[in-house]
């Protein structure tokens, strides 16, 4: 199956966090752990929910951060503490009705591979290492927390024909 007819099917987008939402660095205040999410990312994920697609994340690492970003972003899940991303994502599949060829993956590290060979379509972002290619059905043009979610977003509802009238209340 190529990969337009791998799109039609996906109806949730499911991300890691560090290094995909953010660009993986992760700084602390003293008390607080601090990352830095992109709003076009944020606005790009809110188009895709309201296209009708579930939005969500399965992370390796837990963070108050990432559960205020997926609240402000009305994320339809967030499973953190993933140590088995292989394991969570049979459990994520269970819990919102969803098999793995209607999922769109994002990664950017060897610990995403397991769930990125089940997905129905497999993304990495620029900045991840070379060998991440074998394991996805594209690279982004920019970097985990500058705008690769966006692309990627475009890109989907793009090729499931939802972007003009999603964009059409902006161009009038």
């Amino acid at each position: 199956m190529n990969l337009p007819e791998k799109a039609l099917k996906i109806k949730a987008i499911v991300m890691d966090i560090d290094g995909v939402l953010t660009d993986g660095r992760i700084g602390y205040d003293g008390k607080n752990e601090i990352k830095f999410f992109h709003v076009r990312d944020g606005h790009g994920l809110k188009m895709a929910s309201r296209a009708g697609i579930k939005i969500g994340a399965l992370s390796g690492r837990s963070a108050e951060a990432n559960r205020q970003r997926a609240s402000e972003l009305k994320f339809d899940f967030i499973y953190e503490g993933c140590k088995d991303k292989a394991a969570a994502f049979d459990i994520l599949l269970e819990e919102n009705k969803l098999k793995p060829e209607e999922c769109l993956y994002t990664g950017d590290d060897i610990v995403d591979v397991p769930v990125m060979r089940r997905a129905g379509v497999s993304v990495t972002v620029a900045d991840a290492p070379e060998y991440m290619d074998e394991f996805c059905d594209f690279r982004t043009k920019l970097p985990g927390g500058a705008g690769a979610v966006r692309e990627i977003v475009e890109w989907l509802l793009k090729e499931q024909g939802k972007w003009p009238c999603l964009i059409a209340k902006y161009l009038q």
